[in-house]
């Protein structure tokens, strides 16, 4: 029998006068050496809990090994785990629904019923008397006549362990619709089509797909992306005809470059079907008219560095671009015909204080995203030129573009949230002024937001920079050092991590924790040299960012030296890694959600879905430089004999993004190495992917058992129950 599966049997039988004190579990070391192409060699003694398949009975052993332990482990603090899940899941109004969105002539939006994990995508016909406000207002009273179910996934997902519906697309004429669902987490998504008059569901089922989708104008003609079956990489457009068999499919577009994305989409005013690719620092778009798209020509000819996005309006292209030295990117025009960059005009010049992050066009102005000191507004830039910004009452806010479906409407609609803020969404008369309202999200419970305190700090990194930081807590909190910290942060992609509301974090606040947001290089929040001081090269600056905000925070008193806990999710979670090697001492707990904590050895491997994509993030190992940059820095390979922090590790057996057996390996040699006394925790959800289990609710429960082990390893008051 194998070792580990005798483990997982010991574990299972131990008897109850002995669960006190479980065994954390071992599992097996076998010689596999990893080369680099120019003669490297690492030895991985791990290596072979990599599976492909998801069959080994050896490897599956070790998962559930480590799920015994975990149960065990955490069974004293279950009371704790059922009251934060039972809290979160109180402030959340069950029977909610979304904003409806006005498109083609009907209201689409979401709505939950209810005691139920997924939502019922449906739609109304606009009319007198119907808009965002009286559909949101009969859906909040039960009153459903009138609407149109579209999907129901709760029906969808039953019997299922997983069950995801990415996106759907109705035809331009609104009687069919296209969705893409998931049904293991992989996020390899089937397309499907329905008859919206009918209600008939099509034989016509395409595989392997990614969730972007665009209808041409003939309404039955679909673009979409399909997926490599192995290393999940966007590779082709292909167009399918409704009634035909998905097989014959003709490819549209190719891309032989590896480091490419892919997607399709319908320009601003539905004149033209775009095929866009994108590298880190290269894009390219090609697009056909929608009423005939035989033919699709490229907008630009890629160049190396120049990066664009494009839409069209009003018979005229407008692009977001770096192109000529803006960094911070830039908007240009180009008149319809100009497939060169020598025909763009400058329309927002580029600025060195200012980031422009996206942008949605109307008949009467540009609605712009932009950031500036770390911070999100939109500025409205009207057609004779003239601008204003949308205002701010917080200084730690985040305003972000919303659903804008239609272009001509001076109406703008955009989100905006704080630390402290809810969720709302409001409507921007641009020609009055007049703000409208539409929705704030609900929290139940009496959650008041005068009871809590935001702030914008600055924190000096060791090479000068300063570090923005967004810190909340409770209203009376004393800055005397002594109170608990939650730390968060990301840092990588150019993902920015704004301050939003959260409703799971006002149980940690309630108790008297402190919860910051690390806001450090490898994102975009101060633009584009923000991301490459944070990326390649220089993504050390990441890791030591955020262990220099942690000693600002305690040195201001927000945090006990001893008390502090760190948090970060995939790409978060190889800085998680790289803090417990680099600055242990400085952390009470680690949380590590789907870490990326091998780089090299995956980095090496460009069968491993998405791989190639990421050469221009963290390099390629293939080259002497990057390997040995990148060595010095990845978490499992810098694994050392010392004691390390208390750890809550959680990985999907299903994730495509971050492979499973990178923290089974982590895991694994972290416990050879650890010196230290704390407990480490593996969690493997067995059914789930990246973004852990399917369903409103059940991401809590996860959520609840991860946070139920912090608060008893900071001794939280309130949350600690074990000795």
């Amino acid at each position: 029998m194998k070792p580990a599966l005798l483990l997982l049997l010991a574990l299972m039988t131990t008897p109850s006068h002995a669960a006190d004190a479980p065994v954390p579990p071992d599992v097996a070391r076998k010689p596999h050496v990893v080369t680099a192409p120019f003669g490297a060699e690492r030895n991985d003694e791990y290596y072979w809990l990599r599976d492909d398949t998801r069959k080994d009975p050896e490897m599956l052993a070790y998962l559930n090994a480590e799920n015994a332990y975990a149960d065990a482990l955490m069974a004293p603090l279950k009371p704790v785990e059922d009251k934060l899940y039972d809290e979160i899941v109180g402030r959340i109004k069950q029977d909610d629904a979304s904003v409806p969105v006005r498109e083609r002539g009907w209201w689409y939006y979401a709505r939950y019923e209810a005691g139920r994990d997924y939502a019922i995508y449906a739609r109304r016909k606009d009319g007198a008397g119907i808009d965002a406000t009286s559909i949101l207002k009969a859906n909040a009273a039960g009153d459903f006549a009138g609407e149109q179910v579209l999907l129901d996934e709760n029906a969808m997902a039953e019997g299922k362990d997983y069950f995801h519906v990415a996106e759907y697309e109705v035809s331009p004429d609104n009687h069919i619709m296209a969705w893409t669902d998931d049904d293991v987490g992989r996020r390899q998504y089937d397309i499907r089509f329905k008859d919206l008059d009918t209600g008939e569901v099509y034989p016509d089922v395409i595989h392997g797909a990614a969730y972007y989708t665009a209808w041409a104008d003939d309404n039955r003609t679909l673009f979409y992306v399909e997926n490599d079956p192995d290393t999940l990489l966007t590779k082709r457009t292909k167009k399918h005809v409704l009634g035909t068999d998905p097989k014959d499919d003709p490819i549209v577009y190719e891309e032989a470059d590896d480091r490419f994305y892919m997607g399709v989409w319908r320009s601003r005013d539905d004149k033209y079907l775009c095929i866009d690719v994108g590298a880190t620092e290269m894009t390219e778009v090609r697009c056909a008219p929608a009423a005939d798209p035989r033919e699709f020509t490229v907008l630009s000819p890629r160049e190396d560095g120049v990066e664009y996005h494009a839409d069209h309006i009003d018979g005229h292209w407008v692009i977001r671009t770096n192109a000529d030295g803006a960094t911070n990117f830039k908007l240009v025009t180009a008149p319809d015909g100009s497939h060169a960059r020598k025909d763009w005009v400058d329309l927002v010049p580029h600025r060195a204080d200012v980031f422009v992050q996206d942008f949605d066009l109307f008949d009467g102005f540009i609605a712009i995203e932009e950031r500036s000191g770390g911070l999100e507004r939109i500025r409205l830039r009207r057609n004779d030129g003239s601008d204003q910004f949308v205002q701010a009452d917080e200084p730690a806010y985040s305003m972000a573009l919303d659903d804008n479906s239609e272009h001509d409407t001076p109406w703008l609609r955009y989100g905006y949230t704080s630390l402290t803020t809810p969720g709302t969404i409001y409507e921007l008369n641009v020609d009055t002024g007049e703000r409208r309202l539409l929705k704030q999200q609900p929290v139940l419970g009496g959650y008041d937001p005068a009871n809590y305190v935001t702030e914008r700090l600055w924190a000096t990194a060791r090479d000068g920079t300063k570090i923005p930081v967004s810190v909340v807590y409770r209203k009376g909190f004393e800055k005397n050092g002594k109170a608990a910290m939650l730390q968060y942060a990301y840092g990588s992609y150019g993902h920015s991590t704004d301050p939003a509301f959260s409703v799971t974090n006002v149980s940690l606040l309630d108790r008297g924790m402190v919860y910051a947001i690390a806001h450090v290089r490898g994102g975009e929040e101060m633009g584009r040299a923000w991301y490459d001081d944070g990326r390649l090269l220089n993504k050390k600056n990441t890791f030591t960012d955020f262990i220099d905000v942690t000693d600002f925070l305690v040195k201001q008193g927000y945090a006990a030296p001893g008390r502090v806990a760190a948090y970060g999710g995939s790409a978060g979670g190889l800085l998680m890694g790289a803090i417990a090697n680099m600055a242990p001492q400085k952390y009470r707990v680690i949380l590590a959600q789907v870490p990326f904590v091998d780089v090299v050895t995956t980095m090496l491997d460009p069968s491993i879905p998405l791989t190639t994509n990421e050469y221009d993030e963290w390099g390629n190992p293939e080259k002497k430089k990057a390997y040995d940059y990148m060595l010095s820095y990845s978490p499992y390979d810098n694994l050392a004999r010392q004691a390390y922090p208390a750890m809550f590790v959680g990985t999907g057996l299903w994730d495509s993004q971050v492979q499973y057996w990178e923290p089974a390996k982590y895991v694994a040699k972290l416990r050879d190495l650890d010196t230290g006394t704390h407990p480490v925790v593996f969690r493997t959800n067995m059914d789930a992917g990246h973004g852990g289990k399917s369903g409103r609710f059940r991401r809590y429960r996860e959520l609840a058992e991860m946070y139920a082990f912090m608060l008893d390893q900071l001794g939280v008051a309130g949350g600690a129950v074990s000795p």
